[in-house]
């Protein structure tokens, strides 16, 4: 019953063609790192650099992540994940060039990880973001768990492959394989098709809508936690995957292949992982499943610290990759059960870029601790490391996650417009008027604060909430918008859950007493006309409101 449940999102075929698809790109990922780290060991004796390969392929994720989410709402995401899986590819490509003439030394190897990386970052939130698109809502959390499994399916045989590769053929045929690999994906994303439905506004400027999401990050207390937890958990635990290629050859006296086997080991503990996430998250809180995943993976990272066999590390990172992937699921479906559609490439580049930045982060650390303390004792504070971030599960409980209704709210009524105004005009000032008994007010007041949220990261600035000294039952709601069309843009961006809280705040006003609004146009300098005796239009022009 659980592997049944665990794989139906494969019956849906879009997913199912892009999800297999999927297996080669990664595959060639993960030979990538294999090649270019174990290169790295050929080309320097520093761990520190041996450990910034890793830092290379995943610091782009938490620097382009952030753009690409804000593109990939912005625009058809079929299109976008393919420049992604195109510039990956061409950047492999070179890089294999570079490499066959001798001209890859250690700081050109980063840069092109770090390019490589970046084709990743831009493909990536595009792919997870139409993950429901491509399956039904019942399917969604075992389809996102899928999209880690391709990956970790990858990673329980092609480190080992990566590894005999390097060792038969050398590291540039396998830089090669990684463009090649990147191929049947392309296909998949250009033979899908893909039911764009254009947006009744235009596109945000690009610097507007990464604004946007961070707002909705800063807003948003489910996103923040996720974020929070993910990047801590990631700089924790990024002591074994940054420094496994030390492990295997210092304290298991190994080759390339041993550092595949160990890679590999990692892979099939995740695929295993995968399978009962959807189990796990029916029967166990999400909470409690994440602390026990920290504890695991904890004990699993000590072990790996001070053996020095090659089957017990193997043993336990089949535990640890476990624990590492149903840490990572449950967090990603939590995040995108928190958000509604309109932000959700953003609010999954900000997850991929907390955790992918704690990876690249604590892999730089680690492999620091190690050059100065030794690779047995950095993996071994990390252990310690982990123990601690169960305390962040009671500073920042992940609960109500996928309670409230975030579907969108079609708002029919069109505000009422008389003056000659454009979708530029601007700033827009929002004013609603509340008459609220007082014994009411603590009851009102308290919701006003949750509505706040809601204003805030929907687009709102300058939120204000005041009460008329003479007149004690006159609450005013005040905040704006930049120009009319992120006004218009708000409220499409209004939710179920949204709504109920509206009106929450609305039952709690005196009986028969609406809300009353007001919409403002600041500094209407452009609306009036040069000449005094010239009077102002009799209509408005609005043609965004449609």
């Amino acid at each position: 019953m659980i592997k049944i449940r665990a794989l139906a999102p494969l019956a849906e075929p879009n997913f199912r063609r892009i999800w297999s698809a999927s297996l080669l790109s990664n595959l060639g990922q993960l030979v990538l790192g294999v090649a270019a780290a174990w290169q790295m060991t050929r080309l320097t004796n520093s761990p520190e650099m041996v450990a910034l390969v890793q830092s290379a392929l995943m610091l782009p994720l938490m620097l382009v992540a952030v753009p690409a989410g804000a593109v990939a709402d912005m625009f058809d995401r079929r299109k976008i994940a393919m420049s992604g899986l195109v510039f990956s590819a061409l950047a492999a490509g070179l890089l294999t060039a570079l490499s066959f003439v001798g001209m890859a030394g250690p700081w050109v190897l980063l840069a092109f990880c770090f390019l490589i990386g970046a084709g990743v970052a831009l493909y990536s939130p595009s792919w997870q973001a139409s993950i429901p698109e491509q399956v039904s809502a019942e399917h969604l959390p075992s389809a996102i768990a899928l999209g880690s499994v391709s990956y970790n399916i990858a990673r329980s045989f092609g480190p080992a492959l990566g590894g005999m590769l390097v060792v038969t053929l050398g590291a540039t045929p396998v830089f090669g394989l990684t463009a090649i690999f990147y191929l049947p994906l392309l296909i998949a994303f250009f033979l899908w098709n893909r039911r764009h439905v254009p947006p009744r506004l235009p596109p945000e400027r690009l610097d507007r809508a990464i604004i946007s999401g961070i707002r909705y990050a800063l807003h948003a207390i489910p996103v923040r936690t996720v974020m929070i937890r993910s990047a801590s958990y990631g700089a924790a635990a990024a002591a074994v995957t940054a420094l496994t290629p030390l492990i295997a050859r210092d304290l298991l006296h190994g080759n390339a292949g041993t550092y595949g086997i160990l890679l590999g080991a990692g892979g099939v503990g995740a695929v295993c992982g995968a399978v009962f996430v959807s189990e796990i998250r029916e029967r166990v809180s999400t909470d409690r499943a994440l602390d026990a995943c920290v504890v695991i993976a904890a004990i699993a990272v000590a072990v790996v610290a001070f053996s020095h066999s090659l089957a017990l590390t193997t043993l336990v990172l089949l535990v640890l990759g476990a624990a590492n992937m149903v840490f990572i699921s449950l967090l990603n479906v939590a995040m995108q059960l928190s958000v509604p559609r309109w932000v959700t490439a953003r609010a999954l580049a900000w997850f991929t870029s907390s955790l992918t930045g704690g990876i690249a982060l604590g892999a730089w650390m680690w492999g620091s601790i190690a050059g100065s303390i030794g690779v047995s004792h950095a993996v071994a504070a990390s252990a310690v490391m982990l123990l601690a971030l169960p305390l962040l599960s009671r500073i920042l409980p992940l609960r109500d996650i996928g309670r409230d209704n975030l579907d969108a709210v079609d708002v029919r009524s069109e505000p009422d417009v008389a003056l000659a105004i454009s979708g530029r005009s601007g700033p827009i000032a929002i004013e609603i008027d509340y008459r609220v008994n007082r014994d009411r007010a603590r009851g009102f007041y308290d919701a006003m604060l949750q509505l706040q949220r809601v204003r805030k990261r929907n687009g709102g600035f300058g939120w204000a909430l005041s009460r008329d000294i003479a007149d004690p039952s006159l609450w005013t709601e005040r905040f704006e918008f930049p120009t009319w069309q992120d006004y218009l843009r708000n409220r499409e961006r209004f939710t179920e859950a949204d709504l109920a809280l509206q009106t929450q705040v609305a039952t709690l006003c005196e009986p028969g007493e609406k809300p009353q609004v007001r919409r403002r146009l600041e500094r209407p300098f452009g609306s009036v006309r040069w000449k005094a005796e010239t009077p102002d239009p009799a209509g408005g022009l609005n043609i965004y409101a449609s």
